[in-house]
């Protein structure tokens, strides 16, 4: 069967091929994934759910990683995530752990951002259609993702590493190759090689055209899209496995019997679990509960907090899940928790870990700081607090500077910034609360007291 005539889809070997993006590198790709190998390593964490084909292919999944014929042979392995937002949250940090276990085992990762796909929407583990992106909107979510994952591995390389040599890490874009494309040269090239009955019988797609609201022509071509960007990476970089949530293997079935048609070659899937809340609803912004990535949406204090708070059933799992500490350190923090459960030793740490890697160990010591003038009342702590951090750390407080006049009290200006209510109510409360002044602490009691700095600001 011939491929379709579509541009840029020569193959090329991964270390020739121009990189959109900046790459990563981390030495050599001679690394060694230690005795069990990395398949069976993170199968054993639980990060590594399910695989797609399990078996009846020429060349089954193991074998790609299998180092016992003692030549080793990198192999490339990407995950999509859609630009829907400016910023990852915690749904999407399984996958892109497992694209770091990969590269720590000296294989090559790509991370996709679906500048194009979003577009469309995956209607995947949805009840109904996402709301339309404009490509203005999609466009600046996908700079903030590349930045996003691009910190991400940057923190990754320079926190986390463990004296192997790695593969690299790239960010692609997709728009790059479908914004070259015509839809009906696109369309008589690659749709042919799409069934109708398969593509009907997705879980995502029954489901959708089972609910009240139907599913769109838009939805409905996603994951033709999907695997369409497989069978692309395939030519380009010799990219033959996907990471995806357990919600994506209708698309990844999908990528798998394109990849398959055209070439003869076989590809593979692997999925992750989705992390769920306490009451089973998938994390996630569509959910209303998404944990953000980025600074701007979540602070490094909230994300801390997150993990550091969750429950002893989970916290193994997670520590599994979430952080490179190797088996038996997890074991030994879990035999200290059954001691002195009250210390909570490896929810700090899970948080502890988890901080460092999305927002650096500036990020962790600036969590560490909030807690402790939240949590601990340490005086000191809120001393040093940069006006970030305060921000952060009283994200539903109101902020107020002001310009004071001679002989205003500190009554005055808790009235003026609206922190205390008018009237004889709000004076009793200066008395108990304590005021910020200029970065400055001060507890006052005498409510009449004068100021007598330039500026105040006060929370």
């Amino acid at each position: 069967m011939a491929a379709p005539m579509l541009r840029c889809c020569s193959r090329a070997r991964w270390s020739g091929a121009p990189s959109p993006s900046r790459v990563l590198r981390s030495g050599l790709r001679g690394a060694h994934s230690g005795p069990q190998g990395v398949l069976a390593a993170q199968k054993a964490r639980g990060l590594f759910k399910e695989f797609f084909p399990e078996r009846g292919t020429k060349t089954e999944l193991p074998e790609l990683f299998d180092r016992g014929s003692g030549s080793f042979s990198p192999q490339t392995v990407y995950c999509g995530f859609d630009p829907t937002s400016d910023s990852l949250h915690v749904g999407h940090l399984l996958a892109l752990l497992g694209l770091f276990h990969f590269q720590r085992a000296g294989h090559n990762v790509i991370a996709l951002v679906g500048g194009a796909t979003a577009r469309l929407g995956d209607p995947s583990g949805r009840t109904k259609e996402r709301e339309a992106l404009g490509a203005e909107c999609v466009g600046a979510n996908a700079r903030a993702l590349r930045a996003g994952l691009e910190a991400l591995a940057a923190n990754h390389q320079q926190l986390f590493g463990d004296g192997r040599a790695w593969g690299s890490f790239t960010v692609l874009d997709n728009s790059a190759w479908y914004g070259q494309q015509h839809l009906v040269d696109f369309l008589a090239a690659v749709g042919g090689h799409f069934r109708m009955g398969t593509l009907l019988s997705r879980l995502s797609v029954q489901t959708r055209l089972k609910s009240p609201e139907g599913m769109s022509l838009a939805e409905f071509l996603y994951q033709v899209l999907q695997a369409y960007d497989f069978y692309y990476l395939f030519q380009r970089y010799g990219c033959r496995v996907q990471l995806g949530g357990s919600d994506q293997l209708g698309n990844i079935t999908s990528g798998y019997e394109f990849v398959h048609k055209l070439t003869g070659e076989d590809v593979f899937g692997i999925m992750v679990p989705l992390i769920t809340s306490t009451t089973g609803a998938k994390l996630g912004k569509s959910a209303g509960n998404a944990v953000w990535l980025s600074r701007e949406r979540t602070s490094p204090f909230e994300l801390y907090q997150f993990f550091l708070r969750q429950q002893d059933s989970a916290v193994e799992r997670y520590l599994k899940l979430f952080t490179f500490l190797p088996l038996p350190e997890i074991d030994h923090l879990m035999q200290l928790h059954l001691k002195e459960p009250e210390k909570r030793v490896p929810q700090k740490r899970l948080a502890a870990e988890v901080t460092k890697l999305v927002h650096g160990r500036e990020g962790l010591d600036s969590a560490k700081r909030c807690t402790q003038a939240l949590y601990h009342s340490s005086i000191d702590a809120l001393e040093v607090l940069s006006d970030q951090e305060l921000k952060e750390l009283f994200r539903e407080a109101s902020f107020s500077e002001l310009v004071l006049d001679p002989g205003t009290s500190v009554l005055d200006t808790c009235r003026k910034a609206n922190a205390i209510p008018d009237g004889p109510r709000g004076q009793p409360l200066t008395q108990k609360t304590s005021h910020h002044f200029n970065d400055g602490i001060m507890k006052f009691r005498k409510p009449q007291q004068f100021l007598f700095m330039m500026e105040a600001r006060t929370t």
